[in-house]
C-alpha cells in the first residue's frame, strides 16, 4: 500500500475510468473469495512499526531518506514526514512463536537503524507522538518528496477546500487550524496483521471489532502534543480530524469520515468491507492501470490503491501473493513502549478476539456496534479509567464497568484464544504476563509520560520544552533497554 504512483493531478476522465475499474476489481474478488481453496494456508502474523527520527535535543530530524538508503534494506519505507520511517516486519507462521520472533526482529532491526543513525548524530524513538513536536515541524517543507503523498495532500486540500480543524479536549484542551495534513504524520502506530481463513473472516473481524477498545485501554502511549495533555491515546482524533475533508452542514448528506470505526458488524464475509469502501467513498488518487489478465488480474490493483485511502481503524487487506489471502490489518495500537510492549499488546489483543469467536454469536447481539464504537473513543480518550460497556457473563444485557476490570477479565480469554491457535503457553505466559503487570502496575506508556511531566492531576500546568525534552530522554533510554514499561520507574 506504500508504492509511489506515476502521476499527481488528475480530471473527471481519471476519475470515471477508476472507478470502472474499482467496480471490476470488486467483481473479480468476489470471484476470487468464492473460488474453493481460496485463502487456504496457515495463519500468520506480521506488522508495521512507524518510528520518529531525532537529534540529540529530541527535535525532529529530517533523516528519513537518508537513513533509508543508509540501510539498504526493502523492508524499511519512508512516512509522509520526513522525520518518519516505517518497518514492515516478516510475516511469520503462527506454528513459528510468532509472537516471540516478531520481537526478536523489532529488536535487530531497532539496533541496525539506531546505530546507522548515531552515525548521523540522530536517534530513533517508537513512539505514538512525539512529545517535542512544534507547529513548525508541519508543511510542505517538512514532507518526504515522493509523488504518492504529494498526490494525496493535494486532493485532501481540494476536498476541504478550507483548513483542517483539530478540536481536543483534554487537561489543556488543543484547538488548531492546519492548511494542509502534514499533522496526520504526528501519528505513528504499530499495525498488526492476522491472516485469517476466508470462512472465519467475518467472526473474527467482528470479535477483533469488539475487544480492539480493551487492548487499546491498556496499550495507551500518546498523552501529549504540542505540550497539552490530551487524550491517553491522542493519536485517534489526531488522525480522524487532520484529515477530515467533511465540511459541517446539518442539511446534506456527507460521506462517513475516511478515519472511522467502521459502519457495523459484518453480517457475512470480507467482501462487505471492500464494498463499503468503494461505494461510500470518492477516490482520492484515481491512478488507473492497464487492463492485464492472468495471474497480474488478480493483484486488483485499483482496489488496494483506493483501499489505502481509506483508513479505518480495523481494515480488511487482500495479497494475491501465495495464491490469494485475506488479512485483518489491526492499526489502533500505538507505537512504542517498547518491542516486548508492542508484542504483548497484539498478543492480547489477537488472543481475545480468538477466545470469544466460538461464542461469539452468542454473545455480540448484546453489545450493538454504536456501543462498540463508543468503547473505542472511550478507551482512547480515559485509558484504564474510562468505563466501557460490556455484557456482564452469562447474562444478555450490558452494563458500563472499568476498563480495567474488563482487561483482567479477559487475560484468561485470552489464554484461551492463543491456545486455540497453537501458541506455545510458554510465549502467552510472556506477553500475557506483560499486560498483567501493566493491569498491576497501572502504569502504561501514556500514564509514565504524563507522571514524569507532572501531569497526573488536575491543574497541572503545561510541561515547558525542557521537562518535554527531558521525559523524551529518559524514555527513549528505557525503550531501547525492552523492559517493559510496567516496570519503569518514573
Amino acid at each position: 500500500m506504500g508504492t509511489d504512483i506515476h502521476q499527481v493531478q488528475f480530471d473527471a476522465a481519471d476519475y470515471h475510468r477508476f472507478s470502472q475499474q474499482l467496480e471490476a476489481n470488486l467483481q473479480r474478488l468476489e470471484t476470487r473469495l468464492a473460488t474453493p481453496g481460496f485463502g487456504a494456508g496457515p495463519a500468520s502474523l506480521g506488522a508495521e512499526l512507524e518510528l520518529y527520527v531525532v537529534d540529540p535535543s529530541g527535535r525532529p530530524a529530517h533523516l528519513n531518506q537518508e537513513l533509508q538508503a543508509a540501510a539498504d534494506d526493502e523492508q524499511l519505507t519512508l512516512e509522509l514526514n520526513r522525520y518518519n520511517l516505517e518497518y514492515n516486519l516478516t510475516p511469520v507462521a503462527l506454528a513459528a512463536n510468532p509472537f516471540l520472533t516478531l520481537e526478536e526482529e523489532i529488536c535487530r532491526k531497532l539496533g541496525a537503524l539506531r546505530a546507522l543513525a548515531a552515525q548521523q548524530a540522530a536517534q530513533i524513538v517508537p513512539i505514538g507522538i512525539l512529545p517535542t513536536l512544534r507547529r513548525d515541524d508541519f508543511g510542505p517543507a517538512c514532507m518526504t518528496p515522493k509523488r504518492r503523498f504529494a498526490a494525496l495532500v493535494a486532493q485532501l486540500i481540494a476536498r476541504r477546500g478550507r483548513h483542517f480543524t483539530v478540536n481536543i479536549n483534554g487537561l489543556h484542551p488543543l484547538q488548531l487550524a492546519m492548511d494542509d495534513i502534514t499533522l496526520e504524520g504526528a501519528n505513528t502506530s504499530f499495525q498488526v496483521h492476522y491472516r485469517v481463513a476466508p470462512e472465519r473472516f467475518a467472526d473474527v473481524f467482528n470479535a477483533i471489532q469488539a475487544v480492539t477498545p480493551l487492548a487499546l485501554a491498556v496499550a495507551g502511549n500518546s498523552p501529549t502534543l504540542f505540550g497539552h495533555s490530551l487524550w491517553q491515546e491522542t493519536r485517534i482524533p489526531l488522525f480522524k480530524q487532520s484529515i477530515d475533508t467533511r465540511l459541517p452542514d446539518r442539511y446534506s448528506w456527507k460521506e462517513p469520515a475516511r478515519v472511522n470505526f467502521g459502519q457495523g458488524w459484518v453480517r457475512r464475509d470480507a467482501l462487505e468491507l471492500f464494498a463499503e469502501a468503494v461505494r461510500l467513498y470518492q477516490p482520492l488518487l484515481p491512478v488507473c492501470t492497464e487492463e492485464v489478465n492472468g495471474p497480474a488480474a488478480d493483484e486488483l490493483r485499483a482496489l488496494q490503491l483506493h483501499q489505502s485511502t481509506v483508513w479505518l481503524w480495523n481494515r480488511p487487506v487482500y495479497d494475491a501473493a501465495a495464491g490469494g489471502h485475506l488479512r485483518i490489518e489491526m492499526r489502533a495500537l500505538p507505537a512504542g513502549p517498547t518491542a516486548v510492549d508492542m508484542v504483548a499488546n497484539a498478543a492480547f489483543l489477537i488472543g481475545m478476539a480468538e477466545g470469544l469467536q466460538p461464542g461469539l454469536q452468542h454473545w455480540l447481539p448484546a453489545l450493538p456496534f454504536p456501543i462498540a464504537e463508543h468503547n473505542f473513543y472511550r478507551a482512547a480518550q480515559e485509558g484504564l479509567s474510562a468505563r466501557l460497556v460490556w455484557p456482564r457473563p452469562q447474562q444478555t444485557v450490558c452494563e458500563e464497568q472499568p476498563a480495567a476490570a474488563l482487561v483482567a477479565a479477559m487475560l484468561p480469554v485470552a489464554r484461551r484464544g492463543l491456545e486455540a491457535i497453537g501458541i506455545a503457553a510458554t510465549e502467552s505466559d510472556r506477553y500475557l504476563g506483560i499486560i498483567e503487570q501493566r493491569l498491576a502496575s497501572g502504569q502504561t506508556g501514556a500514564r509514565w509520560q504524563l507522571s514524569r511531566l507532572g501531569q497526573a492531576r488536575p491543574g497541572a500546568q503545561r510541561p515547558d520544552f525542557d521537562q518535554l525534552r527531558d521525559m523524551l530522554d529518559a524514555y527513549r533510554l528505557r525503550s531501547e533497554s525492552n523492559t517493559p514499561v510496567a516496570e519503569w520507574t518514573p
